[in-house]
């Protein structure tokens, strides 16, 4: 990939990202896949030739067996019917359909609603699984699973949570879908995982974050939500391996002014010129286009990057990094260096160099 081309593109979730410069061929988000958890709690006979028969070729006739399980009463027989269409759209994709077409979403979306915690999460991975399938997103959607994905991401497990997560993910792919999620409640337990999950739960609430709040009344949400915490304190953290992934989402929310005052707020200042100084080659671009939005407007903002010691580090970018990083950097010193005016002519360089 060009690293310093100003027309390279970062492309995520089919939309691209133009004028984004990355340094290596890896993603900036997990790609929240088929779910990653063990295939089953116990190793018992049954388990073991429900297990076997997944990894047959003959799958219709188990298909039709296990959609039937599904709506049994007897709550052992849906946990292992749920356990058996979720390995068998885990390991074969072509049963994704088949599995939809036999009818299995909507009782696996009653089972997302159940109160038996480990029931629920078989249900929520199968559904995940079965939306890897963009035939099926649509109608996993229309079945009714958004609130009870949004349920199960606030009260069930740690990998029912992770795995509603990657399952509201996948189906925000659909455009209008973003709206439904978050207006479903989604938002605050998403930013609830990115605060206090494991490394996986972080990664997975990141991803679908960054796909939501490509809308702006989920931007507000996140905001109000109390987002910027985390990601400030996540961001600040090299160690972590996410600072390229927060970075996007961030650049993704400060187009609005609710989150650039939440930005400063909580301290995201000297986090995003420290990044500018010591990150990666992307991570330093991503930072400056950040400090872009926040100064250009701002006469107080401006004070603030400047106090904080951004000029030497701009500097050092707009003599070494890529192209695009060098316009970004020489943009922002501009507008660093002439704090008292309005800076119309600075202004409207950094209008066409977005995040």
């Amino acid at each position: 990939m060009e690293t310093d081309s100003i027309n390279s593109n970062f492309s995520y979730l089919g939309r691209k990202f133009s004028d984004l410069n990355v340094n290596d061929d890896s993603a900036a988000f997990s790609d929240c896949n088929s779910d990653r958890s063990g295939e089953f709690p116990t190793a018992s006979s049954q388990s073991r030739r429900l297990l076997l028969t997944c990894n047959s070729d003959n799958s219709e006739e188990l298909i039709s067996q296990l959609v039937s399980d599904l709506q049994s009463d007897d709550i052992d027989d849906q946990k292992q019917a749920a356990m058996g269409i979720r390995l068998l759209a885990k390991n074969k994709p072509e049963n994704r359909i088949k599995i939809a077409i036999a009818g299995a979403i909507k009782p696996l979306v009653s089972i997302i609603s159940s109160n038996d915690a480990q029931l629920q999460e078989y249900g929520v991975t199968a559904i995940l699984n079965l939306s890897l399938c963009d035939e099926n997103k649509e109608l996993i959607a229309s079945s009714g699973a958004i609130k009870p994905l949004v349920r199960a991401l606030k009260l069930g497990t740690s990998t029912a949570r992770e795995n509603a997560a990657c399952a509201l993910l996948r189906l925000s792919q659909i455009e209008e879908n973003k709206i439904a999620i978050g207006r479903s409640g989604a938002i605050p337990p998403l930013v609830n995982l990115l605060e206090n999950g494991n490394f996986r739960g972080k990664k997975d609430a990141c991803t679908a974050l960054y796909s939501l709040c490509s809308v702006k009344e989920n931007k507000i949400r996140a905001v109000q939500a109390g987002i910027m915490k985390p990601l400030v304190e996540l961001m600040a953290d090299f160690g972590s391996n996410m600072v390229d992934k927060l970075a996007f989402v961030l650049g993704q929310l400060v187009s609005t002014p609710e989150a650039r005052a939440a930005l400063v707020e909580e301290g995201g200042i000297p986090v995003l010129v420290e990044i500018v100084e010591v990150g990666t080659q992307r991570q330093k671009e991503i930072a400056v286009g950040i400090l872009l939005q926040l100064c250009e407007d701002s006469l107080t903002y401006r004070t603030m990057v400047a106090r904080e010691g951004a000029i030497p580090p701009l500097v050092a970018l707009s003599q070494t990094g890529t192209s695009r990083a060098k316009q970004k950097s020489e943009a922002l010193i501009e507008v660093l260096r002439q704090p008292r005016s309005g800076n119309i002519a600075a202004s409207a360089r950094t209008s066409n160099l977005s995040v």
